[in-house]
């Protein structure tokens, strides 16, 4: 049945495959004879085919409110949201690059070409496997977690859901200079996918405060024995432990490595907005806090109560606090930072306008 499966998918596809990520010279899925020869001879006319066929499906797509890839022996990439489906036909490569997602189909079958079996329709997606759909196969790859990123060759079309896009909120963060990437090559370094750090909720913190640049030029020293003396990191800890921000996990140990939970971040904010200040060291109230003070809404605070608190978790947060009334009652939080000279009327607009799902 596996040879029979491969010797169906289409040429554009398989070669590229074989030549990036399909077994070796010691164990090869299909002879490169075979594949130069007889296979490529057979199935040009039908590749050729698809590809005019995927013009005709672009410009359908405009009208059907999806957004269809033309047939291409390119690997493009994309971020994606929780329940968004990328289609794809005979041909169809995917590769699950952070987050999770399944694959689902009625006839036909879906090859797992990195372990060289079928899968099952129902299948969950595994990170750094390519999964090519086989001949005569409607397939949908569907994104089960918060945030995904898949690259895709061969066309596709991808059906967005309505949840909540966490992606959209990090493109608005980082258009404001709140929200930079790492140096992940992949889904703009966003890493939403992953547990922020104690470091990195930190830096955010700040960012949010309008203080980036004090902390930034700040030369004093820290008590703390695992912060690298004379990096970036010890002036934002520094700054943050000299205005009384943080006190450290310990006397002589910050631990920014660490990861922070949904608690401890949102204490962060609160502190940033003037509802709380460091010297509040019991934070088993502080998501319902955070809901008195209009920060989280009930839906929210539920919500971050349950499962593992994630950077795209830390950016929905952030974003919304932009939107929360300070103390005062004059001023939210973004009006706040624009009138520090932060970022400008206008460039708030522009990311708000990013976001279009609604909140929890």
């Amino acid at each position: 049945m596996m040879k029979k499966l491969m010797m169906l998918i289409p040429a554009c596809a398989l070669l590229a495959v074989a030549a990036l990520a399909a077994g070796g010279i010691e164990d090869p899925l299909a002879s490169l004879s075979y594949l130069t020869g007889t296979f490529t001879t057979t199935v040009h006319a039908q590749v050729d085919q698809r590809l005019d066929a995927s013009d005709q499906e672009l410009l359908a797509s405009a009208a059907s409110g999806t957004l269809t890839a033309e047939g291409t022996d390119q690997w493009v990439e994309t971020r994606l949201k929780e329940g968004d489906i990328l289609q794809g036909s005979t041909g169809t490569s995917v590769l699950l690059l952070a987050g999770g997602g399944q694959v689902t189909y009625t006839t036909g079958a879906v090859v797992d070409v990195t372990s060289g079996k079928e899968v099952a329709s129902g299948t969950a997606l595994q990170a750094d496997h390519r999964y090519m759909v086989a001949e005569d196969t409607t397939a949908m790859f569907i994104v089960t977690t918060k945030t995904a990123v898949v690259q895709y060759q061969g066309g596709g079309s991808i059906a967005a859901s309505s949840t909540v896009d966490y992606n959209a909120m990090a493109a608005a963060l980082k258009q404001l200079n709140l929200f930079r990437g790492t140096l992940t090559g992949y889904g703009e370094g966003y890493d939403l996918e992953l547990a922020p750090t104690r470091l990195q909720a930190l830096i955010m913190f700040i960012r949010v405060l309008g203080e980036e640049d004090a902390a930034l030029a700040w030369s004093g020293t820290t008590p703390f024995t695992d912060i690298a003396k004379g990096s970036q990191a010890e002036k934002y800890v520094g700054y943050a432990y000299e205005k009384g921000y943080t006190n450290g996990f310990s006397a002589t140990q910050f631990k920014p490595g660490n990861a922070v939970n949904a608690y401890q971040y949102t204490e962060f904010i609160l502190r940033a907005m003037g509802y709380s200040s460091s010297s509040n060291t019991n934070l088993a109230d502080t998501l319902n806090r955070a809901r008195i003070a209009g920060v989280l809404t009930a839906g929210e605070a539920a919500a971050l109560q349950t499962g593992k608190f994630l950077r795209a978790d830390l950016v929905y947060v952030s974003y919304y606090a932009l939107e929360a009334t300070m103390p005062d009652g004059a001023q939210t939080l973004g009006q706040v930072l624009i009138s520090k000279g932060i970022f400008t009327e206008e460039a708030w607009a522009g990311a708000q306008s990013l976001v279009k799902s609604q909140r929890m």
